[in-house]
């Protein structure tokens, strides 16, 4: 692989420190990115986010990072609530999203012996083929921490169960997304992180 210079979002929406890390054990030069203009030299884009929809939104609207990933020419990953900006809306405090991937954002629903916000380990289910999948073993499972979950559709690469199936890895062209935390999912989690630093 060939040197990757990654710019992580910041909107003060995520703690930023563990994907930095994550991406720096695998060679990647990493910097974060406060304004738009910070983007300019970065290869591959990092979209992370905690918390609740509508204030990553009025924080990526507040200083145009909601442009500039809207006409993003470079690969995207959106991580955990970063994933879930990526579509149309969520439920989630009625919140328009960036919409780059059709669909909307549903909440989780606890039922006995299902917890809500959803907190753990939980398996990969391959929806299709995809190099974002390259290298993960059949029983592969990764970390989770939400409440909220995006639709099984034509973008979904994988999808993982917490009562019922939901979308776990998304991608469509250079557009990518993980529910889960890499940062956080060992060595699988950082397969993940190796393939989307090989999209060119």
């Amino acid at each position: 692989m060939s040197a990757r210079n990654v710019g992580i979002v910041d909107v003060g929406v995520s703690n930023l420190a563990s994907v930095r890390h994550a991406f720096e054990r695998l060679g990647a030069k990493v910097h974060v990115a406060r304004e738009p203009e910070d983007l300019t030299q970065a290869t591959h884009v990092v979209l992370p986010g905690v918390g609740a929809a509508r204030p990553g939104m009025r924080a990526l609207r507040e200083r145009g990072f909601d442009r500039a990933l809207s006409s993003l020419d470079r690969p995207l990953l959106g991580i955990c609530l970063g994933m879930q900006l990526l579509f149309e809306a969520s439920e989630e405090g009625s919140t328009e999203c960036l919409g780059l991937l059709p669909g909307r954002v549903h909440a989780l629903a606890s039922a006995p012996g299902v917890r809500v916000p959803h907190m753990g380990w939980n398996t990969l289910v391959p929806r299709r083929g995809d190099a974002l999948l390259d290298g993960l073993p059949a029983d592969a499972q990764v970390y989770f921490v939400h409440g909220f979950a995006a639709p099984i559709d034509a973008a979904c690469v994988a999808s993982a169960v917490h009562g019922v199936p939901f979308a776990a890895i998304v991608r469509r062209g250079k557009l990518c997304g993980t529910q889960f935390h890499p940062e956080r999912s060992g060595a699988i989690g950082a397969r993940v992180l190796h393939n989307f630093l090989e999209i060119a």
